[in-house]
């Protein structure tokens, strides 16, 4: 089986890629190629395709990788149906999504930091109130600021 995808070729750090077809079994720098149906450079986005060739492969069953199906759709090939779907949305979750600006109420603002100190307080005022420990102490802090 045939495939298309991008070889390497360029120097150190600045890296440029052409479309090959060869066999999808082989490396693509081992050297056997077929043809080559065009050129991509990532610095500067330029992408040039032999439509007619491109073309020609895949209507003979060659597979374009992700990355390849997306220069050909951008240089005008049609692309056959049984191509890999391409979805140029990038999705990901997003955890807590009501936490975000944009999801919250328009009326509601963010809530302060005093709101929260207040709550911690009330906790801790509770908590003492609840312990008998506590109590015998405030007793006596306080009969020995009356003597």
């Amino acid at each position: 089986m045939l495939a298309i995808r991008l070889q390497r070729v360029g120097r150190k750090g600045h890296a440029m890629y052409r479309m090959a077809v060869q066999e999808s079994q082989r490396h693509p720098s081992s050297g056997r190629v077929i043809a080559y149906v065009g050129t991509y450079d990532p610095h500067t986005k330029d992408a040039k395709v032999q439509v007619e060739l491109a073309q020609k492969y895949l209507d003979n069953g060659a597979q374009p990788s992700p990355r390849v199906v997306k220069l050909l759709k951008d240089a005008g090939v049609k692309l056959p149906n049984w191509v890999v779907k391409f979805d140029n949305k990038k999705t990901k979750d997003i955890r807590n999504s009501d936490k975000l600006r944009k999801n919250r109420p328009a009326g509601e603002p963010a809530k302060p930091a005093e709101e929260k100190v207040e709550v911690a307080e009330e906790k801790s005022e509770e908590a003492t109130e609840e312990t008998p420990e506590n109590a015998e102490t405030e007793e006596t802090t306080e009969t020995a600021t009356t003597e």
